[in-house]
């Protein structure tokens, strides 16, 4: 018997195989936080062979298991496809108009914050290599008050020269400027920090530090993450002496988001913080005091 028809025999990887172990894998998540490819990974470190073959099994299965409903379309994060503003075709109900307003009022009335990050000596900011990672990052980035950025491999000249415009901001207000970076373990995900950091030099960004979190080869070996060889349209690769290819993907999702939440925080002082907060609370009483003497006065 030729050896393609006993792997082909053997290959248990089936559109069934998949949906049933992807369905309690899916479960365990937030919608939109999962991508396909990550849920490739994980199946792959329950047995699945780590290939494009079995990646594109995993793709059609996912369709087949959302059409009959088995998995909800909002499982997956696909923010290369996200629409941008929203067309409002609702009839307009003025009580509700109104109702809206009174709690946008009392909001304003009863809510006052200082920046949190005004008093701290770094100004920071995540950049990711994916997109696709977006509905990860978001979360430990959001509730951290940080800018999240997706590079979507090289990042463009007119990403960067944005970018630069807020560090050289940062940097005149006296802040520390540091770029907290999550990329693929291959070549170009080595490198793309080094070219961030020469544009941004060219841009007048001077005294930027790159804090390159994710993937590291010790990462890779610790986690025991599937490695394929790298990409041969990769010129950067003849010089490259790693263990091969691993995506960014293919680390748990929750694990990201730690590795995300721990790196800002080595940025962030909880005691300056705290003192922040102390003035929040004084200043508070004035914002609101204000506010109500307006409402009474001029409305």
């Amino acid at each position: 018997m030729a050896k393609k028809e006993v792997l082909k025999k053997k290959d248990i990887y089936t559109k069934d195989w998949i949906i049933a172990k992807s369905v309690p894998i899916i479960a365990r998540y937030e919608a939109g936080i999962l991508t396909i490819r990550g849920l490739h990974y994980q199946l792959v470190a329950i047995g699945m062979l780590n290939t494009m073959r079995h990646y594109k099994r995993v793709v059609n299965a996912m369709i087949i298991a959302r059409r009959a409903g088995v998995v909800a379309y909002s499982s997956f994060s696909d923010h290369d496809r996200d629409m941008l503003g929203y067309t409002d075709s609702s009839a307009t109900d003025v009580d509700a108009k109104i109702s809206q307003a009174k709690g946008q009022l009392r909001a304003w009335m009863n809510t006052y914050s200082k920046n949190r990050w005004e008093n701290q000596p770094w100004y920071p900011e995540v950049f990711i290599e994916k997109k696709a990672l977006q509905g990860v990052f978001q979360s430990p980035c959001s509730s951290a008050d940080v800018a999240l950025g997706a590079c979507k491999g090289y990042p463009s000249l007119t990403f960067l020269y944005d970018a630069s415009k807020r560090f050289i901001s940062a940097r005149n207000e006296g802040k520390k400027c540091v770029i907290i970076y999550f990329g693929d373990y291959d070549p170009s995900g080595e490198d793309i920090p080094r070219s961030i950091e020469e544009n941004m030099l060219e841009f007048g960004c001077k005294d930027i530090l790159i804090h390159r979190v994710a993937l590291n080869e010790k990462q890779v070996i610790e986690w025991d993450l599937p490695y394929a060889p790298v990409k041969e349209g990769d010129s950067r690769s003849a010089n490259w002496k790693g263990l091969g290819q691993v995506e960014l993907d293919a680390v748990e999702p929750t694990k990201l988001q730690g590795l995300c939440r721990d790196a800002i925080g080595k940025f962030f002082d909880q005691d300056l913080y705290d003192e922040l907060k102390d003035r929040e609370e004084e200043e508070g009483e004035t914002y609101r005091k204000q506010l109500r003497y307006f409402v009474d006065n001029n409305l």
